[in-house]
């Protein structure tokens, strides 16, 4: 079925003008998929206006989401209140609090007796001029609920928003819900994106020592604009990565300390990472080359995120046996609450449709190396595996940014739960490793470390939206090293709309992921080249995000999860596929945009879940690897009877 019929089925003309709003179409649409207009690269100028656009859809965007997420929590408590026995109060109010911090105040209102019940947070206490707000947006609240309809006031104060108001009526008499909610996820997600834009120059120069090059010449640069991030690679400039043929003897590591002036502060095999505290890495460079004649030295460099069977649970496969009649046309709507405003992403992908086929197994793990996961999110409870924490051991993998979460999201969010959004695999857990720190931008070491444990830990797929424009030795190497144990990798190829080759994304072991608009055009801010793979959607991707809520953002980061969620498909339908073929169907199993075939804007084009899983074979080998499939099988049964 062409995905633009999907809308026609189980959505309601409200959803439909939502998602028309949200993401406008051209008479483009009209076109075979495979005959869309040649692209012209926008200008550094250009390119900036269409990034300041698309930061403030995501922050519309996010907003919609939030008031519905609002909403949907305020009816189940209007429900409660009017169910619960008169002169007592459900504890759903409390209860809501606990996990949602941004309930800053709830009250339960009753007209008819004349009774209001108020719940504030500890926490919650609005300047006088803002209070004087919040008493007049909460008495149209009241006047609404005496009416029995709902009641929205818009964000404010208008220049910093901190606060909207949110009432709900109970279905019978004069009473209700009203809420004060912390509309401080708006400044999050703006603040967030510049970074992931590159509206900024991030990383800050200067901030822990942190310098710029250019990723060519690695002569010294200054990024002053979030545009000057095309030509930038970002490192430690007083520390160096080293790896030696053979690792070095205790006296020899005393000698180069006191040479330094430093330290050796992390190591990896016979990689190392040195410190010192009066050579920069300049100096560094020079002196390891002249008196130790390593393998290889370079940079020690910063990775930024690339925003813009059993049972049921228990580890069976949700595959739909062919005997159940459904009909190929009729796609699985889910009844998550976000789902048909905001999810345009799925049946795009034909994700839907894929579902029939393949819903993800709990034996897959996805590995996410990135800023780590919301552990208590309600919508990945119990798709998240214990995971690591790179950047402190000792602690939780533990999302302080918000990138992470909503990477996990898009992959792996509770299904049909009536909550917020749907993942695009309803089984498979999810493996956080935290290897990006709380600016959101990590070290060569941190990252391939984060790599190699993935691996190490049972991940069939990972996935990395981060990069930088650095060939990094060190991370190639844990890069083949996870594609030597038969790994799946998928990588952002980042934001910078430039062809200049991003890493990990352009090493041949990884699958590079550039990002589509709703349109299915190359999305303005996603960088292009030989090297891409495929692409997905990338622009105003509705997800998870940390305190329980939901947030949309665009990216390159938000277009690699819905590969590596296709991978993981892949490898839930058919476990017995090594890597390598796993990345081939991938590829062939495209919607072709651009010139016909693979090219330098789309690569082979976008992908398409249902024609990737039908190629995967289901329980038996797709006729292209059918030889290799049965050879495996018969060396596991000489293994099993020697």
């Amino acid at each position: 079925m062409n995905w633009r019929r999907w809308a026609a089925i189980g959505l309601t003309g409200a959803a439909a003008i939502a998602a028309i709003s949200l993401f406008p179409r051209t008479d483009n649409d009209a076109r075979p998929r495979n005959q869309i207009a040649k692209l012209s690269v926008p200008k550094p100028a250009e390119e900036q206006q269409l990034k300041q656009n698309m930061l403030r859809r995501d922050v519309t965007a996010t907003e919609r989401l939030y008031r519905l997420d609002a909403k949907g929590h305020l009816r189940t408590l209007a429900s409660d209140f009017a169910q619960a026995p008169s002169g007592k109060l459900p504890n759903s109010a409390r209860e809501l609090q606990k996990d949602h911090k941004q309930f800053q105040a709830i009250f339960w209102y009753d007209a008819e007796n004349r009774q209001e019940k108020q719940f504030r947070r500890a926490d919650f206490r609005p300047d006088p001029a803002v209070k004087e707000q919040l008493d007049t947006y909460v008495s149209y609240a009241r006047k609404a609920l005496n009416k029995a309809k709902s009641y929205e006031s818009p964000v404010f104060p208008a220049k910093q928003p901190k606060y909207f108001v949110s009432a709900e009526p109970a279905k019978t008499g004069k009473k209700g819900v009203i809420a004060i909610m912390d509309a401080g996820i708006l400044s999050r997600v703006e603040e967030h994106q510049h970074k992931n834009l590159r509206l900024i120059p991030y990383p800050k120069e200067g901030k822990f020592k942190v310098e710029s090059v250019h990723a060519d010449t690695l002569r010294d640069i200054t990024v002053k604009t979030g545009h000057d991030n095309e030509k930038a690679s970002h490192y430690y400039e007083n520390e160096i990565v080293v790896t030696f043929d053979k690792k070095p003897a205790p006296q020899e590591m005393r000698r180069i300390e006191k040479d330094i002036s430093g330290s050796m502060t992390r190591k990896l095999n016979h990689t190392y990472i040195f410190r010192s505290e009066t050579m920069d890495m300049k100096q560094l460079k020079r002196y390891f080359q002249k008196k130790w004649r390593p393998k290889y030295i370079e940079p020690h460099y910063l990775y930024l995120t690339n925003e813009f069977g059993g049972g049921f649970w228990d580890g069976g496969l949700f595959n739909n046996d062919a005997s159940t009649g459904m009909q190929e046309d009729t796609p699985v709507i889910p009844n998550d609450l976000l789902f048909s405003e905001y999810q345009w992403n799925l049946p795009v992908t034909e994700t839907n449709r894929g579902w029939k086929l393949s819903k993800g197994s709990n034996d897959v793990i996805v590995g996410i190396v990135d800023t780590g996961v919301d552990l208590k999110h309600p919508d990945l409870q119990g798709r998240l595996l214990k995971g690591y924490n790179v950047i402190n051991p000792d602690k939780a993998p533990t999302d302080d940014v918000g990138h992470g979460t909503h990477v996990a999201g898009i992959i792996s969010a509770n299904v049909n739960n009536g909550e917020g959004i749907a993942g695009m695999m309803w089984g498979g857990k999810i493996l956080p490793v935290k290897a990006l720190d709380k600016s959101g931008s990590g070290t060569t070491y941190s990252v391939a470390q984060g790599i190699i444990w993935a691996t190490d830990h049972g991940a069939k797929v990972i996935n990395m939206s981060l990069g930088n424009y650095a060939d990094a030795q060190f991370l190639h190497e844990a890069i083949k090293y996870a594609y030597n144990h038969d790994v799946v990798l998928i990588a952002a190829t980042g934001n910078d709309n430039t062809e200049r080759p991003g890493y990990p994304a352009a090493y041949p072991e990884v699958l590079s992921v550039s990002a589509t608009d709703f349109n299915l055009k190359k999305a303005s801010f996603s960088n292009y080249g030989d090297y891409i793979d495929v692409m997905a959607p990338g622009e105003s991707i509705a997800s998870t995000y940390p305190d329980n809520q939901y947030a949309a953002l665009s990216g390159t980061s938000m277009a690699s999860p819905h590969v590596a969620a296709l991978a993981a498909l892949i490898r839930s339908i058919n476990p017995d596929l090594k890597n390598t073929e796993v990345m081939d169907i991938i590829r062939k199993n495209v919607i072709d945009l651009g010139d016909a075939g693979r090219d330098k804007y789309y690569g082979y084009g976008q992908i398409d879940v249902y024609s990737a899983l039908q190629a995967a074979g289901g329980g038996n080998a797709p006729l292209q690897f059918w030889p290799q499939s049965i050879q495996r099988k018969m060396d596991r049964v000489i293994d099993q009877n020697k």
